[in-house]
């Protein structure tokens, strides 16, 4: 059964981003549809993070627009986009190593918390009851991702598959429409990348989230992508399915002369 994509939820129009002379991205445009698993891939240096960094209010660009959900920014700001609906996780994990994989995973539902801080200190009335609906659906999450074992460990002891789990636990818990990845299988061994690759397509799937990742296996790329943009120094040099991006001869070309 093929899945159903919907309109576009994420415009990206002619973004450019410079660092003092340096050029990270030129003029860049690409769009991101309802439900699909869009990878963004080129070697090393071709502006990756850069670009996701622009879409979740890191960077301020200084050409180009972002819209999201029919609004458009000419920049946007990292606590707006997350009110919004954008989730991210990093390429280094910004976890907290000393606290528990439930605890990390519950810092991902802070936006969601409407009782004040008092009431949440003294957890009483709707604030104690506020906090177990969040538990639960925290609890809910660390089922999906099969870490129920863990989830009183504090992070910094588990092994470093079982800590991308937790970052991707933590972004889930904000209930992002859409979700952009970064590297979510960097450092990863096979087994531990195949996990990972189940647990964005059933991320999509189930939860019916909108994925943007970067990966630099191609091999997980043309498995679970829908549509793939290719980056090269900071100008897109391809955009299409895993099919017409393998097959473009500059992308080829860009792989090849650099060495992969």
């Amino acid at each position: 059964m093929s899945k159903q994509i919907g309109d576009v939820i994420l415009d990206v129009k002619n973004i450019s981003l410079s660092f003092g002379g340096v050029k990270a991205l030129t003029d860049i445009s690409f769009n991101v549809r309802e439900h699909e698993v869009r990878a963004i891939i080129g070697p090393n240096g071709a502006g990756k993070s850069s670009m996701l960094n622009c879409v979740n209010g890191v960077y301020r660009p200084q050409q180009g627009a972002i819209t999201f959900k029919g609004q458009t920014f000419s920049h946007m700001d990292s606590h707006q986009v997350a009110t919004m609906g954008i989730g991210r996780t990093f390429q280094n994990l910004a976890l907290f190593k000393g606290m528990s994989v439930i605890d990390n995973i519950m810092t991902g539902r802070n936006l969601r918390i409407r009782s004040n801080l008092f009431l949440q200190a003294l957890r009483i009335g709707p604030a104690q009851r506020e906090e177990e609906q969040h538990r639960e659906f925290v609890e809910h999450i660390i089922d999906f991702l099969e870490i129920q074992a863990f989830r009183k460990t504090p992070v910094g002891q588990l092994p470093y598959g079982l800590q991308k789990r937790v970052d991707l636990g933590r972004a889930l818990a904000m209930e992002p429409q859409l979700l952009l990845l970064d590297e979510p299988m960097a450092g990863m061994n096979v087994e531990e990348k195949q996990d990972m690759s189940r647990f964005v397509l059933d991320v999509n799937e189930e939860f019916g989230t909108t994925i943007v990742l970067i990966e630099h296996d191609m091999g997980v790329v043309m498995d679970i992508s829908d549509r793939v943009v290719v980056l090269d120094y900071g100008r897109k040099i391809g955009d299409g399915t895993p099919d017409e991006v393998r097959t473009n001869e500059e992308v080829i070309s860009a792989y090849l002369g650099t060495g992969h």
